[in-house]
């Protein structure tokens, strides 16, 4: 029989752990500390496989319905959800480390040898005060072209107003 919201939440701790199903090898494990995980058995490969959904409340019912019914269209689809689950927090993670800002300070340290050490400070502190403020934090991949363009017209104002109006830095 499916859980309900009620049922799920009511859901006290026993002596041993237990398991609440909901169909679709879906099923609600409560521990002996009363803490409550969302979890999903699978065959993959002629192998039993088990996917870690959430922990409830911070993943209600409806979510891990909603995540049981996407590794079930991975499984259809020849996949296994746990690999794709893998995957896709690698993925993440990459794109975090990836930011615009981590990039343009690789290529800033790349380059630095071959600048003097005023025009290779320049040259970062134009980063730090015009551009990372606005797409300093997001992943490259993210970015648009537009969004880049207008970060370094800003920039370009900045180096053209102003008593020392000048030339932004070339930055190759």
């Amino acid at each position: 029989m499916a859980l309900t919201d009620i049922k799920v939440k009511t859901a006290k701790p026993k002596e041993k752990p237990y398991k609440l199903a909901d169909g679709g090898g879906m099923y609600l494990l409560i521990n002996t500390n009363g803490s409550k995980y969302w979890r999903m058995k699978y065959r993959f490969a002629g192998k039993e496989k088990m996917l870690s959904i959430g922990v409830y409340p911070d993943v209600t019912l409806a979510d891990a319905r909603e995540k049981r019914s996407e590794a079930r269209k991975i499984l259809a689809a020849g996949g296994d959800p746990g690999v794709a689950k893998k995957e896709e927090k690698i993925a993440q993670q990459m794109s975090l480390k990836n930011t615009f800002e981590a990039i343009a300070r690789e290529w800033h340290q790349s380059k630095a040898d071959r600048w003097s050490l005023r025009y290779r400070d320049e040259i970062i502190d134009t980063f730090k005060k015009d551009i990372f403020p606005y797409i300093g934090k997001r992943p490259i991949a993210e970015i648009k072209p537009m969004e880049l363009l207008e970060a370094l017209r800003k920039m370009e104002k900045t180096w053209s107003s102003g008593e020392n109006a000048q030339s932004p830095p070339a930055l190759w």
